[in-house]
């Protein structure tokens, strides 16, 4: 059995400086400005802090830089882009809508079904004028022959419409047109 007491030396050597006073050139040397010592140097001793990394420092600010600009160009830019292509777009449809929707007035009026035409009016004509009233007041007229539809204003929805009659004569007609409140769609809302 041991008895306890003081441990006896370890066989092994220590590190090199372990327990022993450093000698008078390796006390660390106050540095130039005053401040923190010197570590020393050699290998297996850390600095007191690390550096920043300053190697492509600048590139990557620039690099970010640009690609956020980029990133703004297109939200903005696309942004643009959509709203012409949006507006241009309904423009287009209000000229094909108000083009159909003429052609198929004036077609109902050359194969007389008045029935049809008297559908494709807007409701404030058709509160105005009943069915009845518009087949009698379309009959008294001279009978459409023919016509040829102008280009769509899309600003005031008006469309220019040459007409033929049966009898002859021709006459240049403007159709008012306007959305219907339910589909959207456009609807003829007076001929003058």
């Amino acid at each position: 059995m041991t008895s306890p007491g003081p441990a006896a030396p370890s066989p092994y050597p220590g590190p090199p400086g372990q327990g022993e006073a450093p000698p008078a050139g390796d006390v660390p040397a106050p540095s130039p400005a005053g401040g923190a010592p010197i570590p020393p140097s050699g290998p297996g001793v850390a600095p007191p802090f690390a550096a920043p990394p300053t190697e492509g420092g600048r590139k990557r600010l620039w690099l970010g830089l640009g690609v956020g600009a980029l990133a703004l160009l297109i939200c903005c830019g696309g942004g643009g882009a959509a709203l012409v292509g949006l507006s241009v777009s309904s423009i287009r449809a209000a000229e094909e809508q108000g083009q159909a929707i003429t052609d198929e007035y004036y077609g109902a009026l050359v194969r007389k079904e008045y029935d049809k035409a008297y559908d494709t009016l807007c409701d404030t004509v058709q509160r105005r004028e009943s069915q009845a009233q518009f087949i009698r007041r379309v009959t008294d007229e001279p009978a459409v022959a023919s016509y040829r539809i102008g280009a769509v204003d899309p600003n005031t929805l008006t469309v220019p419409v040459e007409v033929t009659f049966s009898g002859g004569g021709q006459e240049t007609q403007t159709v008012t047109l306007a959305p219907d409140p339910q589909t959207a769609g456009l609807e003829v809302c007076g001929v003058s």
